[in-house]
């Protein structure tokens, strides 16, 4: 059986003949497209990972110098062919592991950004079909990252923003951070929020060994910290049009949910936010699709809704692909499956596809 048509008769569940996860996962690596009652589905991805080894020069000798820069997400023409296995249309890359956080010297994080971001522009330029940029921008520094995201978006035609959970151990939610704050929310791009293992929050070396807990529980762990924080510090109360979208499907977040809706309603309650934390996720938060089961998924869906749910690869990083758990999914319409898959994005981030 020719595999690509395997795959597209895979996920028109409108026939209601669905494949076992082993068959799936046997030909995953051949897709090419996917296919919903017939009708080809555009996905895009929100989440995928890249840097520039370009920026050793403008760390050596430097506290930065130890940064990580692995080969593994250096670009190159094999990002193409990791596109195409998965059927995945087009990628939103960004760099984040925001190493440069650390560092003390504001010229230094504007040459870093600079080379990052040129680079991304430099890449979707070669491949304007297939790749979009997201800024990562100096957080440390809330007027100069201004200054960066406005530079990435006007000039380099970035159309989002990426950033960590925290700068120097401090999650970007208090005042100090307006500025960044509010100059995307006048670009209108949205904010990918990607964590860097809790470190903000655990101690060094209490998530280590086996597992890759800072991984698993950490990178969830931080999102949940953040999101918290934007909500309960005011900040999107501050800044109502500002998007953000939560890697790894919200952390925590949404699936303890309830405890955060009794937060503001007990004695003594320390609230500054002006609704439910509930209703952000409605309008406000979005969140990817990388929870892997399907019990994941339906809770997001009743919590968040369609609409705020967009997919994410993690690319080039080998977790298990989440376009057959959406496209699977028995309890999601055909619209449903391409609104998550790609339709989300492409109103969140204006693409023209």
């Amino acid at each position: 059986m020719n595999r690509r048509l395997f795959l597209e008769n895979a996920v028109k569940i409108s026939t209601g003949t669905l494949l076992s996860n082993v068959a799936l996962n046997t030909f995953a690596q051949s897709r090419k497209e996917v296919f919903l009652n017939g009708q080809k589905v555009t996905i895009i991805d929100i989440h995928a990972h890249c840097l520039f080894q370009e920026v050793a020069p403008l760390i050596q000798g430097t506290k930065l110098e130890n940064a990580s820069l692995d080969d593994i997400l250096v670009l190159g023409p094999h990002r193409i062919d990791d596109l195409d296995e998965r059927g995945i249309d087009i990628a939103a890359l960004s760099v984040n592991r925001f190493w440069w956080y650390e560092g003390d010297s504001i010229d230094q994080a504007k040459a870093i950004v600079k080379l990052n971001d040129e680079g991304i522009a430099d890449w979707c330029s070669r491949y304007p079909n297939r790749f979009i940029g997201l800024s990562s921008p100096a957080l440390q520094y809330p007027e100069l990252a201004a200054d960066q995201v406005e530079y990435a978006v006007k000039e380099l035609g970035h159309v989002g923003v990426c950033i960590g959970g925290h700068a120097q151990g401090e999650v970007p939610s208090s005042e100090k951070y307006d500025p960044f704050w509010r100059k995307v929310e006048e670009l209108g791009v949205p904010v990918f929020m990607h964590p860097d293992g809790s470190r903000n929050i655990i101690q060094p070396g209490a998530l280590d060994g086996a597992g890759g807990l800072g991984n698993v529980i950490g990178n969830p762990l931080e999102t949940t910290l953040f999101l918290s924080r934007i909500i309960f510090d005011g900040t999107l109360d501050r800044f109502p049009n500002v998007k953000v979208v939560a890697a790894h499907g919200g952390g925590y977040f949404p699936s303890y949910l309830g405890r955060s809706e009794v937060a503001c309603i007990r004695n003594n309650s320390n609230c500054i936010n002006k609704r439910n934390p509930s209703e952000y996720l409605k309008d406000q938060i979005l969140i990817d699709t990388m929870i892997f089961n399907e019990d994941g998924l339906r809770h997001l869906v009743n919590v968040a809704g369609i609409d705020q749910l967009v997919y994410g690869s993690d690319m080039p990083f080998t977790w298990p692909d989440t376009i057959d758990l959406v496209a699977n999914a028995n309890f999601l319409s055909n619209d449903a499956k391409r609104a998550i898959l790609g339709g989300n994005l492409i109103k969140l981030l204006n693409l023209s596809t």
